[in-house]
């Protein structure tokens, strides 16, 4: 037997700041850059009743953690439910298994936050956000933690929501949060631009962007999500999480791929290779960047190891008992 720590939603939610988020995720995506293996999620589709489980993985050496994400979203419950089993990369026993519901935005966030730092201007001081749920929250904290921000316009459909979203955030920010009528008016001499949708068309005109502009799109998971239009695509220097997600299931890239605008040359680097500076990230201040980030088990990994230091250290968790091969495997 061995003991493994199990950590509710309760347990992680608020354990670490967004900047100690950023940091565990930086590092998880140098170690990528530097060959640890991680794979693109596995979807599978359920007809009836209609759902989706979704998977991915990675191993970070020098974390000392392996592990990824399991989660269903659909079914009968029309719901998502989220688990992070987490691993000793060196004994391969189990070290915890989260529920990884609450820490989901602020590790994805992380990783946006951390390709803002080594690809949008050290300047950039505005940012448009698109969406006004979770997702963008999580953006928006992480981007707060890299860079001195002193404007933020967020845009989302229903007026209700960004109203409320821009509220909360401006509350948490020491920027200046508004909500604004339209997406034009968002992106429109932003410095850094976040979509955080589950678009399946454009969510901006790619033209409104300013020369020296970064953007970071999360809601590509999918062949059919496209956030951005083939014009972004195109004049940006393009860099997904993984450059295998991105002739996978990276929406707008492939909608590019296919429209002859771009090939697969267009893609410049992973955002590891960046981080671990194996390759240049921004090289003058007027390029346009893209990173895609479809959700890798890279920033899950980082992020689920730093959170079960944190919550050993303060004594939260229940043990549980795992059983090994050599002892339950008896053929019986």
């Amino acid at each position: 037997m061995t003991e493994t720590l199990f950590l509710t939603s309760d347990d992680v939610s608020g354990l670490a700041t967004p900047a100690e988020y950023v940091e565990a995720v930086r590092e998880g995506y140098r170690q990528r850059g530097d060959g640890a293996p991680a794979e693109p999620r596995t979807k599978l589709l359920n007809r009836d009743p209609p759902g989706m489980f979704t998977t991915y993985a990675a191993v970070l050496p020098d974390t000392g953690a392996m592990g990824g994400y399991m989660y269903s979203a659909g079914f009968g419950a029309t719901d998502a439910w989220f688990m992070t089993p987490l691993f000793d990369a060196e004994s391969g026993e189990p070290l915890a298994l989260l529920d990884g519901a609450s820490m989901n935005p602020f590790k994805t966030g992380a990783a946006g936050g951390v390709a803002v730092d080594v690809l949008a201007r050290e300047d950039a001081s505005s940012v448009a956000l698109i969406g006004s749920g979770a997702q963008a929250r999580g953006q928006i904290r992480a981007i707060d933690a890299v860079r001195d921000l002193e404007s933020v316009w967020v845009y989302s459909p229903t007026k209700e929501s960004r109203e409320q979203f821009a509220g909360e955030m401006d509350r948490h920010l020491d920027a200046s949060v508004a909500a604004v009528a339209s997406s034009a008016a968002a992106v429109e001499g932003a410095d850094i631009v976040v979509t955080a949708t589950t678009a399946s068309e454009p969510v901006f005109d790619g033209d409104l962007l300013e020369p020296g502009t970064h953007v970071t799109a999360m809601g590509q998971y999918h062949p059919n999500k496209r956030e951005l239009d083939t014009t972004t695509i195109e004049r940006a220097k393009y860099v997904p999480d993984l450059r295998e997600r991105a002739t996978m299931d990276a929406g707008s890239f492939l909608a590019a791929v296919e429209e002859g605008v771009v090939d697969e040359d267009h893609i410049y680097a992973e955002l590891g290779d960046v981080v671990a500076e194996t390759v240049p990230g921004r090289e003058d201040d007027e390029e346009i960047t893209v990173f895609d980030s479809g959700g890798t088990g890279i920033e899950t990994v980082a992020a689920a190891y730093m959170l079960y230091e944190k919550a050993r250290d303060e004594g939260l968790g229940t043990a549980i008992d795992f059983s090994p091969a050599s002892e339950s495997l008896t053929g019986e």
